[in-house]
Parts: structure tokens; sequence; C-alpha cells
């Protein structure tokens, strides 16, 4: 199946984000549960949760009956971690 859904992305999903500089990765696919990630300009969109429900969940529902939900799992990058660390440490030390 998690071939089946990789190819309703790359044929009806990449191509629309990438008009939006974004893209889509498929975390899992598990008991009918889908788990994506948004990429490039779409990753931390404030459509992120409609994209998702409106465009993705909606084409692999449409091929894939058995599919129950699709997943947007949010990860923060490394990178955004350790600079809001070292903001807050910042604006402790004034303290």
């Amino acid at each position: 199946m998690y071939a089946e859904i990789e190819k309703i992305l790359e044929s009806n999903v990449r191509p629309k984000l990438a008009d939006h500089y974004g893209n889509i990765e498929l975390i899992s696919c598990d008991d009918g549960i889908v788990e994506v990630k948004l990429m490039g300009q779409c990753k931390g969109c404030f459509s992120a949760k409609y994209t998702v429900e409106n465009l993705v969940e909606a084409a692999i529902k449409e091929a894939i009956p058995t599919i129950k939900k699709v997943v947007l799992r949010n990860e923060v990058s490394q990178d955004l971690l350790e600079q809001a660390r070292k903001f807050l440490n910042e604006g402790n030390r004034g303290k």
C-alpha cells in the first residue's frame, strides 16, 4: 500500500505543492492511518492543516477508500530548536 500512496502523492499532490515551493514526505501507513510531513514552503504554513485535509487526504481516500485518516506530523528542525534556546537563554541573562 505504501507504493500505491507514494504514486498518488507523486501524480496528484506533489505537482500542486510544487507550485507553492513545497513538497510532501510519506512517513508511514499503518492500519488505515497515513502519516505525512510537509516540506519546503509548505512546512509550517498556516494552511498546512487544510492542505492535508483538502488536498492530500482527499486524493488518497478517493483512490484508496480503506484509508481512514491522513495525519500531518509536525517536526521542528534541530536548527530552529537551537535558535530558540539561544534566544531564551539571552533573554534570561537580564533577570
